[in-house]
């Protein structure tokens, strides 16, 4: 018999104009947009706002065959829930982490004077609209993922469109188009810039 040869499509990298990266399973051209695509859901841009979309090496499985002995299966370990939770929303682990380190420095159990929850710091009407548990390690990050990744689309036109995400994630969208900006709150400005800092160190190593 024939043996087979499968290849899974490890999607694509998306580089903005601003210098972020974005990994979606694939995109469209539509008219003077491109839309990106993802599991969870799709994102139009402008064409202007992108600079690069690679396509992500495949990676070939291990060949079958009929003489082929029955696979072990091996238990997976246990996954890192931003890791999986920056994946399932197509933006860079180092990023993800990177907030979670400003937030919490990764205690999944903190809360603060304020009542935000966990390693993402979900406030609980926040976690009720994401549809999460943000007492659940999992579902926290995967809400503070999705809100970034929410938040990031928000001001996808924007010139510092990072900045004025992660503006948003700590001090509101509210906050943020109040100022038409960062808020002159010490707290938002010194959280945006300890957020960048850890990303451009992660990404340097």
């Amino acid at each position: 018999m024939t043996t087979l040869a499968l290849c899974l499509l490890a999607g694509e990298i998306v580089t903005l104009t601003n210098g972020f990266e974005l990994k979606v399973d694939r995109h469209e051209i539509r008219g003077e947009e491109i839309v990106l695509i993802s599991g969870t859901g799709e994102t139009a841009l402008p064409r202007a706002a992108i600079t690069s979309i690679e396509q992500l090496p495949q990676n070939p499985l291990p060949q079958e065959s009929a003489q082929a002995e029955a696979p072990v299966i091996q238990p997976l370990s246990q996954e890192d829930p931003l890791e999986s939770a920056a994946a399932k929303h197509g933006l860079p682990p180092s990023f993800v982490r990177s907030v979670a380190k400003a937030e919490s420095a990764f205690n999944p159990k903190a809360v603060s004077s304020k009542g935000a929850i966990g390693m993402m710091q979900l406030m609980p009407q926040t976690a009720q609209a994401l549809g999460v548990d943000p007492h659940d390690v999992q579902q926290n990050a995967e809400g503070g993922a999705r809100l970034l990744r929410d938040l990031l689309i928000q001001y996808k036109d924007h010139p510092d469109q990072v900045r004025m995400a992660l503006a948003a994630y700590n001090a509101g969208s509210g906050a943020v188009k109040k100022y038409n900006g960062i808020p002159p709150y010490r707290e938002t400005q010194n959280y945006v810039e300890k957020v960048i800092r850890n990303y451009t160190q992660a990404k340097s190593r």
